[in-house]
């Protein structure tokens, strides 16, 4: 899986296909967009052992600029599909209209067995989330709430107020759900003494789009996050670097990191979890495919939508997160 030429040939079809992304008056779904899209998934998903920061800085910069497109698309597809989901009566029963849910079922399951692994026993499960870059189509909180974490308050977390009110439209007809989830319109970076309150935070793919952005948000989260708490974090591993930003493990200072997932099938994002004030490093690295089981799915339901009104923006959440092969 790694030989220089197979690692050329790679980055020459994904640099063709960033060139005719570029060129697209919108990223807004159709079918021009979403052809170009899946050619790019399917072209990064196999496993590679490229290390994209090896690369020329000129396809450095190709990746970065196609991280932000891969981004705005997700953006674009997210309204598009929560508008849809809104036009029925009872959103949430009629998820599967989204065309990369199953991929949310099954990297939602990932993190909760990840987090369950971690996570104290002692105290139970968790009783406050947050999500930071939850968009229009807040698919990880909703599966969340509804299949694993079945009494936790979620609590998510956006810049766009617009984002928000679709992702509040979504739940409010549930009885559980709408009772359940709580909407904050804010830059992450404006909240402080709130995330003390968080027994676990998860971070969305696209909040801080290059190192440096992502760097000041774990920062910030450091700052504030109460001692003990837990981290969840998505990156990308291989060539899948050239849909999401990367976090690397020593770029989490003030946190202990447990546990280091690189999926090789379909879900696109690897998952990481970290603790806040380091105990004992025990860095778990596992690069093969997670094998673990979806188990029986029920539809439930979020209720109460509190608006925040802050300043400036930070995020955009993860969609194309799994721009993965819908099978």
């Amino acid at each position: 899986m790694g030989s220089l030429q197979e690692h050329t040939v790679l980055v020459q079809k994904v640099c063709q296909i960033y060139d005719k992304i570029s060129q697209l008056e919108t990223l807004k779904p159709s079918k021009n967009v979403d052809t170009l899209f899946t050619q790019l998934v399917l072209t990064c998903i196999p496993p590679s052992s490229i290390v994209i920061s090896d690369l020329p800085n000129n396809i450095q910069k190709i990746r970065s600029k196609l991280v932000r497109l891969c981004g705005e698309a997700e953006g674009h597809l997210e309204a598009h599909f929560s508008t849809l989901l809104a036009t029925f009566p009872n959103p949430l029963d009629h998820l599967d209209v989204f065309p990369y849910y199953s991929n949310y079922l099954k990297l939602s399951r990932i993190e909760y067995n990840i987090l369950d692994q971690h996570y104290p026993a002692r105290t139970g499960p968790p009783k406050r989330v947050a999500f930071v870059g939850s968009g229009p189509l807040p698919l990880t909180s909703i599966v969340l709430a509804s299949y694993h974490l079945k009494e936790t308050t979620f609590h998510n977390y956006d810049v766009d107020p617009l984002a928000n009110a679709m992702a509040c439209r979504l739940v409010s007809t549930d009885p559980d759900l709408s009772q359940r989830m709580v909407f904050h319109t804010s830059d992450v970076l404006d909240v402080t003494d709130e995330l003390k309150e968080y027994d676990v935070i998860f971070m969305a793919a696209l909040v801080g789009m290059d190192v440096d952005e992502k760097v000041k948000v774990v920062q910030h989260l450091d700052k504030y996050m109460a001692p003990g708490s837990m981290l969840m974090l998505r990156s990308a591993h291989g060539a899948r670097a050239f849909l999401y930003p990367v976090v690397d493990p020593k770029d989490l200072q003030g946190f202990e990191v447990l546990s280091v997932f690189h999926p090789v099938d379909d879900v696109i994002n690897s998952v990481v979890i970290a603790r806040k004030n380091p105990i004992a490093s025990n860095i778990d690295h596992h690069h093969h495919d997670h094998g673990l089981e979806i188990g029986s799915i029920m539809p439930s339901s979020c209720k109460y939508c509190e608006f925040q009104m802050f300043n400036n923006p930070l995020k955009q959440m993860s969609m194309i997160e799994e721009m993965g092969i819908d099978e």
